[in-house]
């Protein structure tokens, strides 16, 4: 079933009447309008996948409407004029402004259904990487092992995807954990739908709201993550990192299915499944009163939790001879081999930046190695682990991917400066050039307790 949305625009009752029936009969939801007027109200209260405009209408002619919409730089939904006088001029400035397709009336139902199909598809692709739809899909399977624990989530995820629940997903940093929250879209109805993923610690500091609900304003609605992702997942990276005031509205969102754009006067539908990860114990952060407690709960319907890698170290050899027959095949590297003497010291490595830290490895040592095989002496001085590599050494995490060393220096630097200034985070904030408000967050985010860093200090 499709959970495409489609708001039909024709001033005639007939052609309106059957066009709903013939789409609903397709597994589409439909909206209908009568003028411009009713297509700018209905544009407004919820965001279609797909528009079929009539052009001849009594308050405006949908070309004029058309171009009116695509002045908007938020609105990216594909449109289909139909016109029972339509001319080729008329057609072509239809194209040029916009519109993805040019039907006339009398309508063959047809040609209808393989335009619509083939403009849904369209979006689609521009929605996503395209590059990365041609590349060599990776299972699940593949690139994460065959251990018993990943074996119990796979089935955990496929159970959950077939109902339509908000879900979380938890795991150490680099487990893998968006991969997971694909796989879920994947198994689930909603898997033609979009799969939007956002980083809430990316949200804009001034108005994180906008992002994620949207905004109305003049007459001009801007879609956030929520609306674009209507008829398939929302996922929502770091979790933790989201405001308590937003939390609070997301909450809301999730248990009335629908949302109030920031400028907006008049709720609006939302039909997206929601996925959030995090790195943190989230029933802890809730019980310390850091986390909103209905929006845990209305998240943590069904726990799935990606393990760390070195919990299922036996599928590490084979996890290794993946990545390098992937970054082979899909980069053109040039083709390796791992000692197992180098095997088996992977296996007893420690992991911290988990299976991503493992990718990085692979791809970083086929980029740099000149001989056939990957020993056991390359694979610790790529780790920093030896001392022919003295550079490295000298930096704690070198070896970890960018985003987890930026975070372990972050957590030194501040812990540092709260140990100097007393745990002022006032003075904190002054001294490291960033507003009081994002520092709390960005402290929440590091689990580092000004409070608790005060009293250690005084203590001693």
């Amino acid at each position: 079933m499709s959970f495409a949305h489609i708001l039909v625009v024709d001033d005639e009752p007939d052609i309106r009447s059957l066009l709903k029936e013939i789409l609903e009969d397709e597994g589409f939801s439909i909206s209908l309008a009568e003028n411009g007027q009713a297509a700018r109200d209905s544009l407004r209260a919820r965001r279609p996948d797909l528009i079929l405009l009539d052009i001849w209408m009594p308050d405006i002619d949908g070309v004029a409407l058309l171009k009116e919409w695509k002045e908007n730089e938020s609105f990216d939904c594909p449109v289909i004029m139909i016109s029972g006088h339509g001319t080729v001029e008329t057609a072509v400035e239809a194209i040029r402004i916009g519109a993805y397709d040019f039907i006339e009336k009398p309508l063959s139902i047809a040609k209808l259904l393989i335009t619509v199909d083939r403009a849904l598809e369209t979006s689609s692709l521009k929605r996503e990487n395209i590059d990365l739809r041609k590349q060599k899909k990776i299972t699940v399977d593949q690139s994460f092992g065959q251990h018993p624990l990943l074996v119990k989530l796979k089935s955990q995820i496929e159970r959950v995807a077939t109902h339509d629940t908000s879900a979380l997903i938890t795991g150490p940093t680099g487990s893998g954990k968006e991969t997971f929250a694909h796989y879920l879209h994947d198994c689930s109805p909603r898997s033609s739908g979009p799969f939007i993923s956002v980083n809430v610690g990316g949200f804009a500091v001034e108005n994180p709201g906008v992002e994620l609900f949207g905004s109305e304003s003049n007459g001009e609605v801007h879609f956030g993550y929520l609306e674009q992702a209507n008829g398939g997942t929302l996922f929502m990276q770091d979790i933790f990192d989201m405001d308590l005031s937003i939390q609070a509205r997301l909450a809301s969102a999730l248990e009335n299915q629908s949302i109030l754009r920031v400028g907006g006067h008049e709720p609006v539908k939302i039909d997206a499944r929601v996925i959030a990860s995090t790195r943190h114990d989230l029933q802890q952060k809730t019980t310390e009163g850091l986390f909103r407690e209905d929006l845990f709960y209305a998240l943590n319907v069904i726990p799935l939790h990606v393990p760390a890698l070195k919990e299922h170290a036996e599928d590490i050899p084979a996890l290794l001879d993946f990545y390098v027959q992937y970054f082979v095949e899909q980069e053109g590297l040039p083709s390796r081999k791992f000692t197992s003497a180098a095997k088996n010291r992977l296996r007893s490595y420690d992991w911290p930046g988990n299976t991503r830290e493992l990718t990085n490895l692979v791809q970083r040592l086929l980029i740099l190695g000149s001989t056939e095989d990957i020993d056991i002496n390359e694979v610790e001085t790529a780790l920093g682990l030896t001392s022919s590599s003295p550079s490295i050494d000298l930096i704690p995490g070198f070896a970890l991917p960018l985003r987890e060393a930026r975070e372990q220096f972050e957590r030194s630097y501040f812990e540092y400066q709260l140990k100097l200034n007393a745990g002022n985070v006032t003075k904190v904030a002054a001294q490291a050039g960033i507003e009081r408000t994002h520092l709390y967050r960005k402290l929440r985010g590091l689990d580092i307790d000004p409070k608790q860093i005060a009293k250690q200090l005084k203590d001693n």
